[in-house]
């Protein structure tokens, strides 16, 4: 059973930083590409960023780019999402996603994790 656990969420103020981690278990992820998506209140779930099998290609929203990092430790089993200069805007539910036998792209997730709040005061 693969399961993905977030962690890392909270009230942050304008202008801080934050730092999700996502832990997988259930199986060796070191071949399949992972991200996080987010979903705020009244809207849809969006992609915010992705990262490739063994972490060498990387890609972000319009939105957060230049202002995050993605990054996996994969003998950990964790992808982790860094995220500077947050604004009121970025406050919604993060959720990391994997594409198993996807090695490049997050296209279509097969699993999903609980999500994590992220709240960013003004």
């Amino acid at each position: 059973q693969v399961q993905l656990v977030e962690s890392g969420g909270g009230l942050v103020q304008a202008g801080g930083s934050l730092t999700l981690a996502c832990a997988a278990s259930g199986r060796t992820f070191s071949s399949d590409a992972m991200g996080w998506f987010r979903q705020a209140p009244g809207k849809e779930r969006e992609f915010v960023a992705g990262i490739s099998s063994l972490g060498g290609a990387t890609y972000y929203a319009d939105s957060v780019k230049g202002r995050s990092t993605i990054s996996r430790d994969n003998a950990k089993n964790t992808i982790y999402l860094q995220m500077n200069n947050l604004k009121p805007e970025d406050t919604a539910v993060y959720y990391c996603a994997i594409d198993l036998g996807s090695p490049w792209v997050v296209t279509t997730p097969d699993y999903w994790g609980q999500g994590t709040q992220v709240t960013v005061s003004s």
